[in-house]
This record gives C-alpha cells, structure tokens and sequence, in this order.
C-alpha cells in the first residue's frame, strides 16, 4: 500500500507534520514497503505496513524534533 503522494498518507501523519516532513514519510515508507515485502526481512512478527510506518518515524525524526505539538526541522 505504497502512497503515492501525502494527501494518502494517514490522518495522524498529515495533522502533524508539516509537507516536507510528510515528503520524507512518504518516500521512507514506499521504501520500506518495497524493501521488506519479503517476511524473512523483518523481525519477529510484525507486518509489512508496521515496519514500513516504523521506518518512516525513524526517517523523520532524523531530520525532525517534536516540540511541544510541533514538529521542526532539527537545526
């Protein structure tokens, strides 16, 4: 269920965090999607859509802090 642009991306994810934060989601969750399709990839017994929404947070908050109810760009 890749998402091919951030107006699909879910409602927690658009209220929250601001379009190039929602950029990064985007293209880390397609990745991840395409990345760990095959289930010997993944650890233990977590779903595809799991990991993929994982690895997007993670992704974010590489380039990202939430403050307060914010989220910015780390600088």
């Amino acid at each position: 269920m890749p998402y091919r642009s951030n107006r699909e991306l879910p409602e927690n994810v658009q209220n929250v965090l601001p379009s190039h934060a929602q950029d990064i989601y985007r293209e880390a969750f397609d990745n991840a999607w395409a990345e760990y399709a095959d289930p010997s990839k993944r650890r233990g017994n977590e779903s595809l859509e799991e990991v993929a929404h994982k690895v997007a947070w993670a992704a974010v908050k590489k380039q990202y802090e939430k403050v307060g109810n914010e989220w910015r760009p780390k600088g």
